[in-house]
């Protein structure tokens, strides 16, 4: 069903022996995927995440620690009730190839997607209740021989990836896992934004936008960011866009319609 497959296993233990003699200590794999009409087939699943172990296990025969990110799209209309599913198959899957391929899990980390309803699911669900899910995939199949996960942003604002960042974090009580994060495009494109239209980098403002969007990471981290916005980290229907304003236009799911009101942290550039 046109899902992708990763390429680049061929003399990758050669490259990393390079790496490594270059100073590299680490490497990443993404395996993007989609879920279409309510499922990932078993093929494209079975065909990454091998990929991902066989990755992995040359990784660490070169001295590299690798990060494994299987990486699930919002792209379409799923409920969080099949994104749940979705992911516990697909993490499932990783961690038994990993294992069967003899990979260290205690040298390993994982870089997965924040587990989330589709961008064009028509349910409401609350930042909570996306907060839950990710807990519920991550306690039904997650290793704790696996020390950590880092999220990826996945297209999401740092708003709501903080948001739901911090509320994994206040939720998983003693969950023995350091959840943390690992966004580019929620910290890096808003730095380019900040440059739009003027013709150079303005450094000094990106310091300061940098640093500031690091306080909202660190915070989410540690289950201590409090959203400025009511409602962030909700997942709002999208046909909300059709309607007209209302009092509830300040929320950040309303300022994602209006570019040109966002703040800085409510960008979404997916």
């Amino acid at each position: 069903n046109m899902q992708a497959v990763m390429q680049g296993l061929d003399s990758l233990n050669v490259r990393c022996a390079e790496y490594r003699a270059a100073g590299a200590r680490f490497a990443k794999w993404r395996s993007p995927l989609e879920i279409r009409d309510g499922q990932i087939s078993r093929l494209a699943i079975e065909a990454n995440m091998q990929d991902l172990a066989r990755y992995a296990l040359i990784c660490q025969s070169e001295g590299l620690m690798p990060i494994v990110e299987p990486d699930i799209s919002l792209t379409g209309d799923y409920d969080l009730e099949t994104a749940v599913q979705v992911n516990v198959q697909v993490q499932s899957a990783l961690y038994k190839a990993m294992i069967d391929h003899g990979v260290y899990m205690e040298g390993s980390t994982l870089k997965p997607n924040l587990v989330n309803p589709g961008r064009e699911c028509a349910k409401k669900y609350t930042c909570e209740e996306i907060a839950q899910a990710n807990l519920d995939v991550l306690t039904r199949v997650f290793p704790v021989a696996m020390k950590g996960a880092n999220f990826l942003s996945g297209g999401q604002t740092l708003e709501n990836a903080a948001a739901r960042l911090s509320a994994i974090n206040k939720l998983k009580g003693n969950a023995p896992w350091n959840l943390s994060f690992s966004w580019s495009q929620a910290l890096q494109l808003p730095l380019l934004q900040l440059c739009k239209g003027k013709g150079e980098l303005v450094l000094d403002e990106m310091s300061k936008l940098y640093y500031d969007e690091l306080k909202i990471a660190g915070a989410a981290a540690r289950g201590e960011y409090t959203p400025l916005q009511a409602g962030a980290g909700d997942h709002v229907p999208p046909q909300s866009s059709a309607r007209a304003p209302s009092p509830a236009a300040s929320t950040p799911a309303a300022a994602e319609l209006e570019p040109a009101k966002k703040k800085w942290w409510q960008f979404d550039f997916a």
